[in-house]
This record gives C-alpha cells, structure tokens and sequence, in this order.
C-alpha cells in the first residue's frame, strides 16, 4: 500500500525543501518506488532536482485541476526509483481558482486515488502556508513530517501546526498523524540550539526524531547545481543526516504497519 506523507511547515526557510528532497533521494537511494510532489509554487523541488521550466509541461497545477493524471505528470529524474511531479508559477492561482470549485479540499486525494499503484510512498513538498493547497495535502496524506529550526519562534509556529493537523483530522482526515519531528539547522556549538531541542522533546517525546540535520554549506549548495545533497556529496554531514532520518522513517513506517495488521 502507497503511504503519502506530507513534508509541512508554515514557517518558510526551515529546511522543508532541502528536507523533500533529500528524504526522497535516500529512500529511492535503498529501493523504495518514491513519488515527491511539488506543491509550492516557488518550485524549489522542482529546481533542486534539476527540472528547468520547459521541464515543467504537465505539472501539480494541471492535477489539482483535473488536467492531468499522475501518471501523465510524474516525470522520472536523476534518481533511481525516484519521481517527481513538478510545478510552476501557475499554482499560486490554484488557491483562488480553488475557493469555488467542487470539492476543493479534495482534489489532490482525489487525483491521487486513481492510480498509486506504482509506488511505496508519495512525498509532498508544501508550501509555506496553511492555505488550500497544505490542506489539499493534509486531507491526502496519511501523515504529515513536521521540519524544525532551532529558534525561538519556530515553537510557536509549531503549536499553531499541531492545532491545523487536529482540525484536519477530527473534520476530514481520520487516518492522519504526525510520523516525526525533524530538528533542522542543527548547531551543537549554539546553546540556544540545545535548549529548544529539550523543549520540543521535553513537550512531544517520542514523535522527535533521533536524527537531527545539521547547518551544512554542502546542502546549501547541492540546489544551485540541480541536484540532491546526496548525490552533490553524499559524505558531508548533511547528506549523512539525511540517509540516517530516512531509516528512521521508514523503521516507524514498518511499526505502523505491523501495528495496523
């Protein structure tokens, strides 16, 4: 069964991208059938994985409007296994287009129920907002993985996060849950770094993830290149980080499973 899991945080600038990205390399990178859906219309998944805007012909915009299936927008990439359904500036109409159209809450759940047959999990890069189209995900996806920065402000954004998820699922979304917390733009030398780390896994336990993603010039520059920090160096601390959380997700994927069953 194809599990969706939506990558999401209001708060821009927070490692959600690098985040997508890198996640879904390292899960194609172990053999997982991965699909990562770029639902911010900055399309900064879409350029960190190399697509230019004439790559970009049947893309997010086109499914949520019925234009386009998946199958007909997937497009495969660099990475073996890997997917990527892209998008452009034309989807930061959707939002307006959406608010009168028929079942506008559901029209990625829709698109995606005709056929994810193809794949083991489906990624979806939000934008950085809690507008129609992060509800559009939140109401397909099983579960949503939440990117942290270490400051201050970003708890606060957190509890906002937490109370739309609980919306979405007591309203429209039963199955949905929070598979982790990831702690990004990690800085053991900041003390700050250190006290909201004990903060955040003082206050939600176990759905913190071990891993933590640390600042790292690499990541920054992988995009610039038009590829995953994975496959730009797969040895700097960054793409190190990313392949450990990516076991760490798919060990709680496995124990959801054998929970379920």
């Amino acid at each position: 069964m194809t599990r969706i899991l939506s990558i999401v945080n209001q708060k821009g600038g927070v490692g959600k991208t690098t985040t997508a990205v890198n996640l879904a390399t390292a899960m194609a990178a172990i053999g997982k059938r991965v699909l990562l859906i770029d639902l911010d219309p900055q399309g900064n998944a879409s350029t960190g994985l190399g697509f230019g805007q004439h790559d970009r012909e049947h893309n997010s915009y086109d499914l949520l409007a019925g234009d386009a299936s998946v199958a007909e927008s997937a497009r495969p990439t660099q990475v073996p296994n890997l997917h990527l359904i892209p998008t452009t500036m034309d989807l930061a109409g959707a939002e307006l287009e959406l608010v009168n159209a028929e079942r506008r809450n559901t029209r990625l759940k829709d698109a995606l129920n005709e056929s994810l047959v193809s794949y083991d999990f489906v990624l979806i890069d939000c934008p950085p907002s809690l507008g129609l189209l992060t509800l559009n995900s939140l109401v397909a996806s099983n579960a949503v993985l939440i990117p942290l920065q270490c400051e201050f402000y970003a708890l606060e954004g957190l509890s906002h996060l937490l109370k739309t998820v609980e919306m979405v699922r007591d309203a429209m979304n039963p199955e949905l849950e929070v598979q982790g917390i990831v702690l990004t733009m990690y800085d053991r030398r900041n003390k700050l770094t250190e006290q909201i780390e004990t903060d955040v896994r003082g206050f939600l336990g176990a759905q913190v993830y071990q891993t933590t993603i640390p600042r790292n010039v690499r990541i920054s520059e992988a995009p610039s290149h038009g590829k995953p920090a994975l496959i730009y160096d797969i040895n700097c601390p960054g793409s190190l980080a990313y392949a450990k959380l990516a076991a760490e997700v798919l060990t709680r994927e496995n124990r959801l499973a054998q929970n379920v069953a």
